[in-house]
């Protein structure tokens, strides 16, 4: 956020000379002292006194200047001071989070529509934000074009502010490759405004984080240029300094970043960020003991930060491997102990340390909470069923029974919760399971007079259930058999296979071998009969002697496979432990 104030050159006279030099040399306590030392209050020397103010940040006390001198002053400087009073509200919701009122300014102007813009920034309001800086830019262009002297370059340079804030809102929004791309467009413009420069070149160290280190590298100088702690507000400054920080963690300069980190850490004793970027410096270096022993000593220091502080802690023993001890860490906390959220990460530990009791501990520590502070409530209601739910899934029904009975009492009408607990009880005790079971609606007023054939005809019907297909010889006159469904073994009339003669099997056997001709290859059988002339092709080719000895050709090796074989054992044998 940078807002943009005027600042007139009309006080430049009598008694508040002193003052303006001090203000222009920056020397901006001096410059209050000197006006509020001043014999008389006149309206240069008010206007002088809100810029003031406002560089001390004391926004409040600027507001109420500029309001009195738009009531009492009558003048060509009304507009000046409009846009002043609108950027301290910009201010105001900024940096101090004040809900802006409506001070009736009309946004005629672009510094008038940009610091509107600003001011929704800081509501959180990013679309209406971008509709104001968008209004701004083009009554910007109108109100140079009209001036023949200004160039398209001195138009772009203008704008550029604008733009900056453009891309902030696109930072925000997750649109980082947008927003880098219009960042970069404005630094080669290498526009005159050192604030400027340094707030952009901030925002593009953010979004390159651990990557792009060398950009960064670059970027960060752009924020040590002379004069910028005068441009930007504290906040600003401080933010630029943490990244520094940061960015020197990432680029492993370990000693640049505790010295930075401690340096903030003595400018800043109250703030939380360079305590944290100090352990996570350390939990690069591996000691992670020693980062959540920082961690801890601050939290003693600082009860205000001691819940941030100690899920930081937790993590970091998570990151070790101690489960339980970021369990203890956690329940700890005790304005966040009976959280949702809390409970379900603590659940979610306990359960996977296979610590079932604790688990179960947690859950009825927060349910007592909502019953003494918000009894009733969805929360509470919520934190019950999942305790019941949780309890039946670990085989603790008698305990789950009693959450269930707590949900029922509490709403008699929920069907649902009374079903559960007649299913819990069936388990427990059936004869309570059918006293109970007797509250359930009857099936008569459950049911629900609904047109079938409509409801699948009708446009909302996503899915219709398709007919199969019957059979060729289906015949409508005929009941179809009821063991249809049934495998053919298990149908009541299987009376088996009939046994009949077997089948010639042919090519069961090996190849080249036919049962048929099994009479013929028997030599016992052959022997009476002289032999006949061999045919060629024929299968009697060979000696009827040796046909009972007949090996088949599949079986049959080829002369030197044997060696063949032989000469390849050997070779696998040479590579040793490397083949199969």
């Amino acid at each position: 956020i940078y807002s943009l104030m005027r600042i007139s050159q009309n006080w430049v006279t009598g008694a508040s000379n002193k003052a303006y030099c001090e203000y222009r040399l920056n020397r901006i306590e001096n410059a209050l002292k000197t006006i509020q030392s001043a014999s008389q209050q006149t309206d240069k020397l008010k206007e002088l006194h809100g810029q003031v103010l406002y560089r001390l940040e004391r926004y409040d006390d600027c507001l109420a200047v500029y309001r009195d001198l738009i009531r009492n002053s009558q003048d060509d400087y009304e507009e000046e001071r409009k846009t002043n009073l609108s950027a301290v509200v910009a201010a105001q919701s900024t940096w101090e989070k004040v809900e802006p009122e409506d001070l009736g300014l009309q946004e005629a102007t672009y510094e008038l529509c940009y610091n509107a813009a600003c001011a929704l920034i800081g509501q959180g309001r990013l679309n209406e934000a971008m509709e104001n800086l968008q209004k701004a830019e083009d009554l910007c262009r109108q109100s140079l074009s009209e001036d023949s002297d200004v160039t398209e370059e001195d138009i772009e340079a203008e704008l550029a502010i604008i733009h900056g804030q453009m891309a902030y809102i696109m930072q925000l929004q997750g649109r980082t490759e947008d927003a880098l791309q219009l960042y970069n467009q404005i630094i080669k413009l290498k526009p005159t405004d050192v604030g400027l420069i340094a707030v952009i070149a901030n925002n593009i160290i953010t979004i390159n984080k651990d990557q792009n280190v060398f950009d960064s590298k670059k970027k960060v100088k752009l924020t040590n240029a002379d004069g910028v702690e005068h441009k930007l507000s504290k906040k600003q400054l401080q933010a630029i300094e943490f990244n520094k920080a940061l960015l020197a963690m990432y680029t492993n300069q370990a000693d640049q970043c505790r010295k930075l980190s401690a340096s903030l850490q003595s400018q800043n004793p109250e703030h939380l960020l360079p305590v944290l970027i100090q352990a996570a410096q350390l939990c690069r270096e591996k000691q992670h003991a020693k980062a959540i022993e920082l961690l801890q000593d601050f939290a003693e220091q600082s009860p205000a930060d001691s819940a941030q502080i100690k899920l930081t802690m937790a993590q970091l023993k998570i990151a070790q491997g101690s489960v339980t001890k970021a369990c203890i860490i956690l329940r700890s906390i005790e304005e966040l102990k009976h959280k949702p959220g809390m409970v379900s990460a603590l659940v979610t530990m306990y359960s996977h340390e296979e610590d079932i009791d604790s688990a179960i501990e947690v859950f009825t520590q927060a349910i007592q909470w909502y019953q003494e502070y918000q009894p009733k409530s969805p929360v509470h209601l919520l934190l019950i069923r999942e305790a019941a739910n949780f309890k039946l899934k670990y085989g603790r029904k008698k305990e789950a029974i009693s959450d269930l009975e707590e949900l029922w009492k509490q709403n008699p009408k929920d069907i649902h919760t009374l079903a559960q607990l007649i299913s819990a009880y069936s388990l427990v005790d059936p004869e309570k399971a059918k006293v109970l079971s007797k509250h359930l609606p009857s099936s008569d007023t459950m049911s629900l007079k609904v047109d079938v054939d409509a409801l699948e005809n009708s446009p909302g019907a996503t899915y219709v259930r398709k007919k199969g297909k019957l059979p060729k010889n289906y015949d409508p006159k005929v009941t179809p058999d009821p063991e249809r469904w049934l495998p053919m073994r298990e149908r009541s009339y299987y009376r088996g296979r009939k046994k009949g003669k077997k089948k010639d099997q042919i090519g069961k056997g090996t190849q080249g071998a036919t049962t048929a001709g099994a009479s013929e290859l028997d030599a016992s059988k052959t022997a009476s009969s002289p032999p006949t002339s061999p045919r060629l092709g024929s299968s009697t080719a060979m000696s009827s002697a040796t046909t009972s000895n007949m090996i088949p050709p599949r079986h049959q090796k080829p002369a030197g496979a044997a060696a063949t074989k032989k000469k390849q054992q050997q070779k696998k044998k040479k590579g040793g432990k490397g083949g199969w």
